[in-house]
Formats: C-alpha cells, sequence, structure tokens
C-alpha cells in the first residue's frame, strides 16, 4: 500500500506545483507584449520570459517520471499559450456570434491541444537526459526539446506558431542571433540559459579540463556571433542611395461594420487617401477594399488605375481578387494589387501578390470543421493560394516584397525570397488587418513577430494596418514610426531599401528551411542519450 501511494505521488504533482505552474505560464505570455498601462505598455519582457521558463525549469528537472514532467509542463504551456492568444475569444464571441462559454471553451481547446507539443517534449528530455549526466548535457537536450516543440507547433497542420518564446526576447541580448539561427534558434538559446542556472547540481566534483574547454568554446562562439550580428549596426553601404517616401494608411475601419454598413465608407476614405497621397508609395491594409472588382461602382477602380498610371507614384492596395477556373468556377484569393506608373501607353503596368499561407477557418476551412464555421456569423470561405515565393514588387529601383496577415509569422517561407541575392527583396510590406481581436494586446504581440522577421532577414518592413499597429521598422527590427493603434490616419516616412548580402539566417534557411535547426536539435538529443546510457551502464558521468 505504501509503495502504491508513493508511486502515485511520483506521478503527479501538487497544487501548490500546478499554481505556481500556472502563474509562470501566465507570466510568459506577459513577458511577449506587457499589456497593462505605464512604461512598459506593449514592450517585450525578455528577462520575464527567462524567469518564467525557469520556474518551470527547475520543476522539470526535479520530476520524479516522465509522467510527472509530462503533467507539470502541460499545465505550463497551456497557461501561456492560453495567456498568449485569449483575444481569440473577441473574434468568435463578438464578431462570431458564438456564445461566450463555446467561444471560451474553443480558446482553451486549442491552448490544451497546443501545450501537448511542449508536454510530449518534457517527456522526452526526462526519458533522455534526466539521469547519468551533468547539468550542460541536460541543459542541451531541454533546449533540443523545446526548440523541436516550437517548430513542430509553428509548421505541423499549416502551423501556428503564435506566441513563441524568442519573440519575448526582441528587445533583449538574445535579439542579436536572430539574424543568425532565427526566432526558433534564440527558443532553443532562451531554454539553454534557464536550465542551466536551474538543473540541479548533483555533486560537487571538479569541472574536468575537456568540460572546460566545451565550456570556452561555447561561449567564444556565441561572443563572435554576438559581437558581428547583423542587428548591431546599420550596414549604411548596403543602403539604397536615396530613400523613398512612404505613406502607410490605416483606415479604422470597426470590423462588425467593415463588410456591411463600413463597405461605403471604406470605398470612400481609402480612394479619397489614396488619390490625394504625395508619397512615392502608398499602401492600404489588407482587404482595405472589401469589394472584388466585379463589384465596385462604376469607374472605381479605373480612376485608380488611372490615376497611378499616369504619373511617378504607385500604390499597394489590399483586396480580394475573383478569377474564373478552366472549369468554369469562380476562385477568390486574398490578394495585394499594386497599381504603378504605365510603360507604355497601352500597359497595365499592375503587380498582384496571393496570399499563401491562409489563415484555418478565416481563409479555408479544415476537413470535418464545417459544423464549426456554421456556428459563426463570419464571412468565410476557402481561399485560393498564392505560390510560397512570388517576385516582389519592382519600383524606383526597391524590390518590395508582400506579405498578408499571418503571413509574417513564418520567416522560413519569407526567406524563400532570398534564395536568389541578386533578386532578394530590398524591404518587405505586410498588411494586416486583425481587426476582428479589438484593441488588445495582439496588435503589439503582431508588431514583435514583423520586428523579428526584419531582424532575420535584414530588411526593413513597413506595416498598413486596419486598426493598428501601422509602422515602419527599420532593418535592426527597430520602429522608427508608428500610428497610435485605433486611430484613423496615415503615416508618411522616408523609407531606405537594404541592398547586397543578406543575413546568415536567410542564406540558409531559403534553401534548406527549419531542417539544419530541427537535425541539430536531434543529433543532440542522440548524443546526450548515449552519454546517459554510456553513465549508466558503468561508464563515467558526463559532464559538470
Amino acid at each position: 500500500m505504501q509503495d502504491h501511494a508513493q508511486d502515485n505521488k511520483q506521478k503527479s504533482i501538487t497544487l501548490q506545483a500546478a499554481a505556481l505552474l500556472m502563474v509562470a505560464g501566465i507570466a510568459q505570455a506577459l513577458s511577449l507584449a506587457w499589456p497593462f498601462e505605464g512604461a512598459f505598455k506593449g514592450e517585450a519582457q525578455g528577462w520575464l520570459q527567462c524567469v518564467s521558463l525557469g520556474i518551470l525549469a527547475y520543476q522539470l528537472d526535479r520530476s520524479k517520471s516522465s509522467k510527472q514532467a509530462f503533467v507539470k509542463t502541460w499545465v505550463f504551456a497551456f497557461a501561456w499559450l492560453a495567456g498568449s492568444i485569449w483575444w481569440l475569444f473577441i473574434s468568435m464571441h463578438r464578431y462570431g456570434g458564438l456564445p461566450a462559454p463555446i467561444a471560451a471553451l474553443a480558446v482553451c481547446l486549442m491552448a490544451a491541444g497546443l501545450a501537448l507539443f511542449y508536454a510530449s517534449a518534457a517527456s522526452v528530455y526526462h526519458a533522455v537526459g534526466k539521469t547519468g549526466v551533468g547539468v550542460l548535457p541536460r541543459a542541451s537536450a531541454f533546449a533540443a526539446v523545446w526548440m523541436l516543440a516550437e517548430i513542430v507547433r509553428g509548421t505541423l497542420w499549416t502551423g501556428f506558431p503564435w506566441g513563441a518564446v524568442g519573440y519575448a526576447h526582441i528587445d533583449s541580448l538574445l535579439q542579436h542571433w536572430a539574424p543568425w539561427v532565427g526566432v526558433y534558434g534564440i527558443c532553443g538559446l532562451s531554454a539553454f540559459i534557464v536550465m542551466a542556472v536551474a538543473a540541479e547540481r548533483k555533486d560537487s566534483r571538479p569541472i574536468t579540463r575537456k568540460t572546460q574547454i566545451s565550456i570556452a568554446a561555447i561561449v567564444a562562439l556565441l561572443g563572435y556571433t554576438w559581437f558581428t550580428s547583423p542587428s548591431q549596426s546599420p550596414n549604411e553601404a548596403a543602403q539604397s542611395a536615396s530613400p523613398i517616401s512612404v505613406t502607410l494608411l490605416q483606415g479604422n475601419i470597426p470590423q462588425d461594420l467593415k463588410f456591411g454598413e463600413g463597405v461605403n465608407r471604406a470605398l470612400r476614405d481609402y480612394r479619397e487617401a489614396l488619390l490625394s497621397s504625395t508619397s512615392d508609395l502608398t499602401v492600404t491594409p489588407e482587404t482595405a477594399i472589401p469589394l472584388i472588382q466585379q463589384q465596385m461602382p462604376d469607374r472605381y477602380w479605373a480612376q485608380l488605375e488611372n490615376h497611378f498610371g499616369k504619373g511617378s507614384q504607385a500604390a499597394l492596395i489590399g483586396l480580394p481578387l475573383a478569377t474564373r477556373s478552366e472549369q468554369g468556377q469562380l476562385q477568390y484569393s486574398n490578394s495585394a494589387v499594386a497599381l504603378m506608373p504605365q510603360a507604355t501607353p497601352s500597359s497595365t503596368a499592375s503587380y498582384q501578390y496571393d496570399k499563401h499561407h491562409l489563415v484555418p477557418f478565416g481563409e479555408f476551412v479544415p476537413p470535418l470543421f464545417q459544423w464549426f464555421v456554421r456556428m459563426m456569423n463570419i464571412p468565410l470561405g476557402d481561399f485560393t493560394r498564392g505560390d510560397v515565393a512570388q517576385p516582389s514588387f519592382v519600383f524606383k529601383g526597391e524590390r518590395i516584397a508582400p506579405n498578408i496577415c499571418y503571413e509574417d509569422l513564418f520567416g522560413e517561407e519569407l526567406a524563400r525570397s532570398f534564395a536568389d541575392p541578386d533578386k532578394a527583396p530590398t524591404m518587405m510590406v505586410n498588411l494586416s488587418n486583425i481587426a476582428w481581436f479589438g484593441d488588445t494586446v495582439a496588435i503589439d504581440q503582431h508588431l514583435h513577430i514583423s520586428r523579428m522577421r526584419a531582424l532575420e532577414l535584414g530588411r526593413p518592413m513597413l506595416r498598413a494596418t486596419n486598426t493598428g499597429a501601422t509602422a515602419i521598422i527599420n532593418a535592426q527590427g527597430q520602429v522608427t514610426h508608428r500610428l497610435p493603434s485605433a486611430v484613423q490616419g496615415a503615416l508618411t516616412a522616408e523609407v531606405y531599401g537594404v541592398h547586397g548580402a543578406i543575413t546568415p539566417y536567410a542564406q540558409w534557411v531559403s534553401v534548406l528551411g527549419l531542417w539544419p535547426l530541427a537535425g541539430l536539435a536531434v543529433l543532440t538529443l542522440l548524443i546526450v542519450a548515449a552519454m546517459a546510457h554510456a553513465s549508466r551502464h558503468g561508464q563515467r558521468r558526463f559532464g559538470p
């Protein structure tokens, strides 16, 4: 009986531990963008992310079984993910018409499902590196499983990487490794650091010479990459000789009116703003014009084409497009169309980008979930996908690469356009509408995501949004200009494109994708597992 009770104790966690892990998980969510009023509102808190994950690392490293490690990590990850994406409730309840309990349950179920990736990773960590190895190998194993969990969450079933812990470090010391290893590499670095600090020291043996050499090599590598990071300072030699003037429009069309009573307002406001702009390039948000061309008022689109076809200005306009397939069926795409000066009087001189990474339930309905979509009062449907790597919009010597909505979460996909450095974008532009989520922390979270893409790829990112954050981000991931959220306005500034060499991250991920990081994680786990196996079979213990 006593043995059975002891066994149950080892497999379960106490209420106090569960409460602590819940608080730590919520703290990690807060670290992505501080939501409370005050001096730090909207800012990422990298130190808080390390502290919160450190609490999990401490608890995990002292777990008595794989099951206990699984439960502890699931509790932490559920609180973190629910705290990161709670604003989905607004889109489903306020705009989708779902009853509040059902909308809240949907968010909780999503967080609970995504938390399984991290809970499973914790079980692997316990099985691989819990016994037989020292602190550094265990820290390496934890970094490997955590990074793998982040990658899997960000890629499996189209991926949903929102809230990855690397985004909390957009302003921390770890930001300077983004041009080398990207956001997932920063996730792994953070996990390594916190476990190296939190792991249990099982004995007081002196550090061996081999371990000293290993530590010195790690410090040297990290130091070299930190000091030589492209994010440390702008490369003025790579900048365009002259800037282009840019105006980013923020219509602030209420989401509940956007596809109803607000259509006429959107058509009027955006036409007036486009025609009155004096900038070289004017950019609207995603679906700023909420009608396909066939539904627009007479000569509406022709007036815009005529205006931008004659002068020296261009416009990048977000709108849905409809085309007919070979079978005669209408196909819709979430697109951005560029109008520009015509090369000849007869040319149509336009550019089209079609969104590739569609939003589940918003732009395509996953199999078996049509019933859920029918419950919501939201204009949803299946859109066609554009190619992953589409040509840039070439204007005034700049190669401008659009992305729409949450496509900027997928840096490995944006990087595909950098495979040929000579044709790589010189600046990027995000057209978004996250009014679905109200004036919430989602706005600042998305801003930090765009900032991370600028850091990873070494190119400015322009953001034109409906309600925020409309902003200009330089190649070092710094916000140089920003409009207040939830107001109607236009942001005008001069922007220099960045030419020449691309970042190390862009070099390898554009060709190989995320496989090098995943492969490094798996190799690390195999090495640590071999070390632990050798130690358990009578050979020496590895690591300090």
